[in-house]
């Protein structure tokens, strides 16, 4: 696949279609043309996101496999929403807060490997990274 025309994408299995929809339109304001069935995608200004959902229950009877639904938060993957600068990173970090929804590491922290971020959680417990590679633009 290298050097092709590839795009990756991320689809998440979910167990309240509805209420995930909601929260990532709402609250983190991705467009959708999601018409109450049991698939959701999403896109950006800046153009497709590659984010999908999919009732998880569906998946598992279409694949063959039993169902177990997950239990506390995700541990085994995050969704990375990159934003142009770090002062980007304190404009969404105080947007959130000001909606009610918890940040896991609290305000957003500048790493000397040049990434500033903090981490919040959906409603079924996935991780979303929101930070940026950006440094400050100085004028």
């Amino acid at each position: 696949m290298n050097g092709m025309n590839v795009n990756v994408g991320v689809i998440l299995f979910v167990e309240d279609i509805e209420k995930m929809v909601t929260f990532y339109k709402n609250i983190m304001e991705f467009d959708t043309d999601w018409d109450g069935g049991l698939w959701a995608d999403f896109k950006t200004k800046s153009g497709p996101l590659s984010l999908a959902m999919y009732d998880r229950k569906n998946f598992a009877k279409a694949v063959g496999e039993p169902y177990y639904p997950p239990k506390g938060i995700n541990l085994t993957m995050e969704i990375g929403i990159w934003l142009p600068k770090f002062s980007d990173v304190d404009i969404e970090y105080e947007r959130l807060m000001a909606l009610g929804i918890k940040s896991f590491t609290g305000k957003p922290e500048t790493f000397p490997f040049g990434i500033r971020n903090f981490y919040i959680a959906d409603p079924e417990g996935n991780l979303l990274e929101i930070g940026s590679r950006g440094q400050e633009e100085t004028t």
